[in-house]
């Protein structure tokens, strides 16, 4: 059975320019939920929201709540709306990225070409995975007493942060074969 890409609705043509442009909303994105969360960065939660994130139980993530204060707790709800954005899209930049990488690969490497296909797919479920952990993180920092949310939340990350990695591994590691084989197979100018 042959796998398709979650992007085959984005005309071949079009998906280089797409990659392109969810690589700069990406790096914008990040680039602002990083100035957002500086000031969620406290002793109770040293990695700021990702500490948040792998809470785990009630009792934790209400600690890294109060040591935020009223100020920090903005700057949270703000960090985790915007996340939102930014979940759709790396979940377009990654996927895409692995469904371009293996396309240069389906000619030579068909098991290789299959598995960007499927980290492709896996980008779109990290991307609701991230939504579902927003969500519980959103209920905690609105108060909620249910002791549910923040293992809602720790389960999501986990497979999250895996599966964006995995896929980053794979697009750097093929575009730098793809790029180091076009250097190496340049011809030479004649002198």
């Amino acid at each position: 059975m042959k796998i398709t890409s979650p992007f085959d609705w984005i005309a071949e043509q079009a998906q280089k320019p797409v990659f392109v442009a969810a690589l700069i909303l990406t790096l914008a994105v990040g680039a602002s939920l990083q100035a957002l969360g500086s000031p969620l960065q406290t002793a109770e939660a040293p990695s700021g929201i990702v500490a948040f994130e792998f809470a785990g139980t009630l009792q934790k993530a209400k600690t890294i709540v109060a040591s935020w204060g009223q100020a920090g707790q903005t700057f949270a709800g703000l960090n985790l709306g915007l996340d939102y954005l930014f979940l759709f899209s790396y979940a377009i930049c990654i996927g895409l990225g692995c469904v371009l990488v293996s396309r240069v690969l389906s000619s030579r490497f068909r098991i290789l070409s299959s598995l960007g296909l499927f980290l492709a797919w896996a980008q779109v479920g990290a991307g609701l995975l991230d939504s579902l952990e927003n969500y519980a993180l959103i209920r905690i920092l609105l108060g909620t007493e249910l002791a549910y949310w923040p293992e809602v939340a720790r389960w999501c990350a986990l497979p999250k942060f895996i599966i964006v990695a995995v896929g980053i591994l794979y697009v750097a590691i093929g575009a730098f074969f793809y790029f180091g084989r076009k250097r190496l197979t340049r011809p030479v100018d004649a002198q």
